[in-house]
């Protein structure tokens, strides 16, 4: 079994507090909070489909989404 592949990162920015929570644990620094203090995917390019974000994330605002 191969290294996961993301399909797509959902952020729901209702939900998204803005903590920064998810920006601090990204081992790769693919989140960052923009000029409203939501989170946004900066460098989809660079996951690594570790989900510290996704686990991290208090207000259940993120969820990484895996290609089959």
């Amino acid at each position: 079994m191969g290294k996961p592949k993301l399909k797509q990162h959902h952020i729901n920015r209702d939900w998204c507090k803005g903590c920064g929570i998810c920006v601090e644990f990204c081992p790769k620094k693919v989140l960052e909070l923009d000029n409203d203090d939501k989170v946004i995917v900066a460098r989809p390019q660079d996951c690594i489909c570790c989900r510290l974000c996704e686990l991290r994330c208090p207000d259940l605002a993120i969820e990484i989404e895996l290609e089959a």
